[in-house]
C-alpha cells in the first residue's frame, strides 16, 4: 500500500472531509486509514458528479450496512426494483448492491445510480451471463468489457470472484452444500470446462486498471464460502482466503482500494476466528460479511439467525455487514422483507457499534431512555429505527381500551414500573 499512502500524501479529499465529518473523525485520520487499506470510501467518479454522498467503510468508523436486490428471471421487474432500493435506503441501508439476473439489468443499475446517494456495488458476471447463451461462452475480453461498461455508468464497488483456483476445486468433495455462491459456482463450471485458471484472477492486474480509472472499489468476492454449518472453516474457504490476501497486495499496488467479501454460514462458535483469520491474512483490508448464519433450521426466519452472527462478526471486526431478509433460501424479497432484513441489520450494526464503543454510537439509547422513563411517546418514536412500526403497535394496543399516557398496556397502572419508581421519588422527597 506504500504506493497509495505516497500517492495521498497531504491530499486531503472532499470525500475524506466528508467521512470524516459523518464520523466524528478528523479528515487526517481517515486519510490515513485509507493509505493503509483499513478503510475505503467506494466513490465512482461518475456517481460523485451525480448523486453519491461518500461514506467510509472501515474498522475504525462506525459499522455500515448492506442491501442487495435485482430482479430474477422469474420474478419483479424494474420499477419494483427501483422502490425496493428506495426503501432500503430510506430505513438505513448504508450501501446497495443491484444482483439483478433477470430483465432490464441494464436499464435497472442506470436508473439505480442516477437516483440514489448511497454506493452502488454489483456483480458484473451476472450481466456477463444473462447476455451469453451460456456462460462456457464467455471470454475474458466479455468480462472484462462487462467491467468496463459498468465503471462507466457510475458502479461504485464491484464483486468478482478472483480467488476461487483450480487447486480449490477438489476441496469442496467434503461438503454437504458444495458452492452455494452463484458467482463462485459459474466461475467454477467455466473452469472446468475449459481446463483453465480463473480468468478473474489470470487478467487481475487488466481489471484494476479499469477499477483504477474509475475509482471503483474491489470487493473480491469468496466464490467459495460456506452454505451450510457443515461446511464452515473448511480448506476450501481458507484456501480461496489465502488467494485473496495475495489479489489484496496486487490491487494495493495498482493503487486500488480493496475490500474482501466474508462467509455465509458459520457456528457462533466460529465466528471471531474466521474475523481474526481474515483480518490478518489480508493485511486488514475492510471485511464484508453476509451474516453470518449461525443456523440452518429457520426457513422465514433468516433475518434474525444471521443478525445474530453479524452482531459478533461486526464486534469482532467485520466493517460491513452485508443484511439477509426473511426470504433468504426461500425467494425474492419483497418490500416488507426488504424492510425487515434492514432493521435487523441496523441492529446488529448498532449494537456492535455499542459495544466497540464508537463515538456517539450511544447516545441515541441513552436519550431513548430519557423518553421513555418521562413517557414522550412521540420522542420515543423519532428516536426509534422504525418509527412507523413502533407508534403502529403503540397505537394498535390501545385500541381497546381506555389507557393514559403515563404507562402502556404491558403494565397497566398499577404495575408499571418507571411510573412507580416516579411515585417513589415523590414520596422520598
Amino acid at each position: 500500500m506504500t504506493q497509495y499512502l505516497e500517492a495521498l500524501s497531504g491530499n486531503v479529499t472532499p470525500e475524506m472531509i466528508a467521512v470524516a465529518q459523518s464520523e466524528f473523525l478528523e479528515p487526517e485520520f481517515v486519510r490515513r486509514e485509507v493509505a493503509e487499506g483499513r478503510l475505503v470510501i467506494p466513490a465512482n467518479k461518475v456517481h460523485l458528479q451525480k448523486s453519491l454522498q461518500p461514506i467510509g467503510i472501515g474498522i475504525a468508523l462506525r459499522t455500515k450496512i448492506n442491501a442487495n436486490l435485482g430482479n430474477s428471471a422469474l420474478s419483479s421487474d424494474a420499477q419494483c426494483e427501483i422502490a425496493k432500493v428506495q426503501y432500503a435506503v430510506k430505513y438505513g441501508a448504508d450501501t446497495v448492491m443491484d444482483l439483478s439476473t433477470g430483465a432490464d439489468i441494464d436499464l435497472i443499475r442506470q436508473r439505480i445510480i442516477d437516483e440514489v446517494t448511497v454506493p452502488v456495488g454489483t456483480v458484473p458476471l451476472y450481466q456477463v451471463c444473462g447476455e451469453l447463451e451460456d456462460i462456457l461462452d464467455m471470454t475474458p475480453q466479455h468480462f472484462l468489457d462487462a467491467v468496463e461498461h459498468q465503471a462507466r455508468q457510475g458502479v461504485d464497488y464491484m464483486t468478482i470472484h478472483a480467488g476461487l483456483l483450480q487447486k480449490n476445486l477438489p476441496m469442496i468433495d467434503s461438503r454437504l452444500a458444495g458452492i452455494v455462491s452463484r458467482g463462485g459456482s459459474l466461475t467454477a463450471k467455466w473452469m472446468v470446462a475449459h481446463r483453465r485458471e480463473n480468468p478473474f484472477y489470470e487478467y487481475f492486474d487488466a481489471l484494476c486498471e479499469i477499477m483504477r480509472e474509475y475509482d471503483v472499489c474491489w470487493s473480491i468476492g469468496d466464490g467459495l464460502r460456506p452454505g451450510c454449518l457443515h461446511d464452515a472453516s473448511d480448506a476450501a474457504q481458507f484456501g480461496e482466503l489465502d488467494t485473496m490476501g495475495e489479489l489484496t497486495h496486487r490491487a494495493w499496488k495498482h493503487g486500488c482500494q480493496v475490500m474482501i467479501e466474508g462467509p455465509g454460514h458459520v457456528p457462533f462458535d466460529q465466528i471471531e476466528m474466521n474475523i481474526k483469520r481474515q483480518i490478518e491474512v489480508c493485511h486488514g483490508a475492510p471485511f464484508y460479511v453476509l451474516g453470518p448464519v449461525v443456523c440452518d433450521i429457520a426457513p422465514g426466519y433468516d433475518h434474525i439467525t444471521s443478525a445474530i452472527g453479524a452482531t459478533l462478526a461486526a464486534y469482532h471486526g467485520a466493517a460491513m455487514l452485508c443484511y439477509v431478509t426473511p426470504k433468504e433460501h426461500l425467494g425474492l424479497p419483497n418490500m416488507e422483507d426488504v424492510r425487515q432484513g434492514v432493521i435487523a441489520y441496523k441492529i446488529a450494526a448498532h449494537a456492535a457499534d455499542v459495544a466497540r464503543q464508537r463515538p456517539h454510537a450511544r447516545d441515541r439509547d441513552d436519550a431513548m431512555s430519557r423518553a421513555r422513563f418521562a413517557f414522550d411517546w412521540e420522542e420515543q418514536f423519532r428516536l426509534s429505527l422504525d418509527p412507523a412500526r413502533a407508534q403502529e403497535y403503540y397505537e394498535e394496543s390501545r385500541q381497546s381500551t381506555d389507557c393514559d399516557e403515563r404507562y402502556c398496556t404491558m403494565c397497566g397502572p398499577k404495575f408499571c414500573a418507571m411510573r412507580t419508581t416516579q411515585e417513589l421519588k415523590q414520596i422520598q422527597q
